[in-house]
């Protein structure tokens, strides 16, 4: 079976959804990493019996540093891939040379790079938004894209488009999971 580490900040909800849907069926967490250590999503690894790692940004004089670290918390547990699942960091070559990972982004990528990914798609100009999921590379949300999942505007508050991206996230991400992990994409 395959060896997942995820990495998330916040509530967990992607971290959640991949432990409902795969973890023990089709792959195994391995272990969950946060930088965040009152992130909600600490619970989802608890009541998961999943090894926790909580890596405080706080405590480290670099991002070189602080990703170092990282690393080596994550080799300890040899995962076949690294998710970053809501993830809030910017990633120095330290890690994105060591560290085969994917990630999710709230919208279209190239489009909307970097933080408020949902308010920037859901204002622009082009009828449609949505998800992507990538490499990880050194150049933020730059990696070759993996899928993409579109969202139709026309109708939506910004509410709605909201829930309708996060909702779409987790189904994204776990369609590029099994794209990764079953069709030899590694």
């Amino acid at each position: 079976m395959k060896k997942l580490a995820i990495l998330f900040s916040g509530k967990g909800t992607n971290f959640a959804y991949i432990v409902k849907t795969l973890h023990g069926k089709e792959a195994e967490v391995v272990v969950a990493l946060t930088n965040n250590p009152d992130a909600e999503g600490i619970t989802v690894a608890k009541e998961s019996g999943i090894a926790l790692e909580v890596v405080d940004p706080k405590e480290y004089e670099s991002r070189e540093a602080f990703d170092a670290e990282v690393v080596k918390r994550l080799v300890r547990y040899a995962p076949d891939l690294t998710v970053l699942a809501g993830f809030m960091r910017i990633l120095t070559p330290v890690f994105t040379e060591q560290i085969q990972a994917i990630n999710l982004h709230p919208s279209l990528l190239p489009r909307h790079k970097g933080l408020n990914a949902i308010e920037k798609s859901y204002a622009d100009e082009y009828p449609e938004g949505g998800v992507s999921v990538h490499w990880v590379t050194s150049e933020l949300d730059g990696g070759e894209i993996i899928l993409q999942k579109k969202i139709d505007k026309k109708g939506l508050d910004f509410a709605a488009y909201d829930a309708k991206v996060r909702s779409m996230e987790k189904e994204a991400l776990v369609d590029a999971l099994r794209k990764v992990l079953f069709d030899a994409v590694l």
